[in-house]
Parts: C-alpha cells; sequence; structure tokens
C-alpha cells in the first residue's frame, strides 16, 4: 500500500499525499453488510456540542464489523478488500462455508483466497483469531478483547499491532502501541497480524477542503481570540501566554491528567513513558 505523490498542479496540491488503493479489490459495499450512519456533528444525545470543529463531510454507510469472531472452527475465505470511510483500516470480506458473509479488519499481508478460521484449532498464522491462552509467546496481535465475549476494543486502528509479553494464571500481559502493559484475561480473544494500511499516519492532507471532506470544521487559534473568548486572548501583537497551554475553559491543555478509571488501574503493570 504505497504512498502517492500528486504533481504541484496547485499551491493545495503541492506535497500533498494519499493512498494508491492498490489493495483494494472491490469498490462497492456488501448490501446485506451495511447500515445508515446519521450524522451528529460533535453533538450528544441531547443536541448539546461535546466535542468541537466536527460537521459536514461526504456522506457514509456504516460497515458492520465482526468484532467478536465468534465462529469457532468454522474455515471462511477472503473474497474481497474493500474501503471503509469509517476508520483508518482497511476491511476484508470473508465468506463462510454455509455462505454467511462478514466483515473483517484487514491485516498486514492478507490476500484475497487466504483462508481464515477462529478457535483454538486454527494455526498461528496472520489474520486467525484465537484466545490468548492459545497464542505462544511473542505473538504480534490486534483486535483485542478486554472482556471475554465482549469484542474487540484496542488495537484497531492503521499500522496498529501489540505483542503477547507473558501468561500468569488466568491473565496475560500485553505490551500495547503506547508502550503501556496492560493485563488482560487469557480467554480473552484476538487477531493474529499487524492491521494494514500502515502507511495512513505518513499521508499529508495537503489543503482545507480535504478535512472538511473527512467532516473535520476549521480550528481557531486560542491566542487570535479576545481575552473573553479564551486565556490565550488579547494583548498587542503576539502576546505571550506567560503560563501553561489552556482551554476555552481554563484547564490544562497539556501535561493534564484525564484518566479517571481508577478501577482498571489495577490492569496497568507498566504505564507509557515509564521507564
Amino acid at each position: 500500500m504505497p504512498t502517492k505523490i500528486f504533481k504541484p498542479t496547485s499551491p493545495g496540491r503541492r506535497g500533498m499525499t494519499g493512498s494508491t488503493f492498490e489493495e483494494i479489490t472491490k469498490k462497492k459495499p456488501e448490501k446485506s453488510l451495511v447500515e445508515p450512519l446519521k450524522k451528529r456533528a460533535g453533538r450528544n444525545n441531547s443536541g448539546r456540542l461535546t466535542v468541537r470543529h466536527r460537521g459536514g463531510g461526504h456522506k457514509r454507510m456504516y460497515r458492520v464489523i465482526d468484532w467478536k469472531r465468534e465462529r469457532i472452527g468454522v474455515p471462511c475465505t477472503v473474497s474481497a478488500i474493500e474501503y471503509d470511510p469509517n476508520r483508518s483500516a482497511r476491511i476484508a470480506l470473508v465468506e463462510y462455508e454455509d455462505g454467511e458473509k462478514r466483515y473483517i479488519i484487514a491485516p498486514v499481508g492478507l490476500k484475497v483466497g487466504a483462508h481464515l478460521m477462529s478457535g483454538p484449532e486454527a494455526e498461528v498464522a496472520t489474520g486467525n483469531a484465537m484466545a490468548l491462552r492459545n497464542l505462544p509467546l511473542g505473538s504480534v496481535i490486534h483486535n483485542i478483547e478486554l472482556r471475554p465475549g465482549q469484542g474487540a476494543k484496542i488495537v484497531r486502528s492503521a499500522g496498529t499491532r501489540a505483542q503477547l509479553m507473558a501468561k500468569d494464571g488466568d491473565w496475560a500481559q500485553i505490551r500495547l502501541p503506547s508502550g503501556e502493559v496492560h493485563r488482560v484475561h487469557i480467554n480473552c480473544m484476538a487477531t493474529i497480524g499487524q492491521v494494514g494500511n500502515p502507511e495512513h499516519g505518513d499521508q499529508k492532507i495537503g489543503k482545507a477542503g480535504r478535512s472538511r471532506w473527512l467532516g473535520i470544521r476549521p480550528t481557531v487559534r486560542g491566542s487570535v481570540m479576545n481575552p473573553r473568548d479564551h486565556p490565550h486572548g488579547g494583548g498587542e501583537g503576539k502576546a505571550p501566554r506567560g503560563g501553561q497551554p489552556q482551554t476555552p475553559w481554563g484547564k490544562p491543555a497539556m501535561g493534564y491528567r484525564t484518566r479517571r478509571r481508577k478501577d482498571t488501574d489495577k490492569f496497568i503493570v507498566r504505564r507509557r513513558g515509564s521507564r
């Protein structure tokens, strides 16, 4: 999945890069696996704006992904690799022996025609899913459950991967992409391999309009606002902040711990960034 470099025919095209999409084998999604997706523009169920700078963008349909891989012992075949506008990774359309079709996240190296399986009888090969208890130490994995049967919750975006570090009783230790070492129950499912489309993070947007296509609205710097609108505002010229960066509501924007889940601290063996 190499990166495409555009010719500098305009200021917006100069330096712009994108994906070649050469790994895509099917352009239209499977009709039985798509659902309507309503735009929320950063608003919650009561209509209040909870995430700023969201809105607009191209219309999308949601692709239903099989996060659980619950068809244990039933082989399937990869019939297509598709683009999903709702995520950075590519998705693979798999078809089981009885004709049922499902979408999964496509790992690096997965090709059309590959045979996959989930469960303890599956081989330790890219794309197969099994419980952590059945994986050898050092395995590269993604699509990891945090509770057995819950479905994959972490390591799902393009190019990410985790590694199985140790097993101790009913728990396994996994090193996440952030460097954090996390304890997960050994009955949780995980998929072997690294998530595909690793070049996604190297793409350059190039122009403002391309961000609008993605549903991202403009962001205004606080230093160009008035004092009543932002803590960084006011002053003659480009005034120095004089303190740590803050949000529009006066909370620290950098170096501020936002984690509130005290009940899951017991699962963290080593925090990210620690030595």
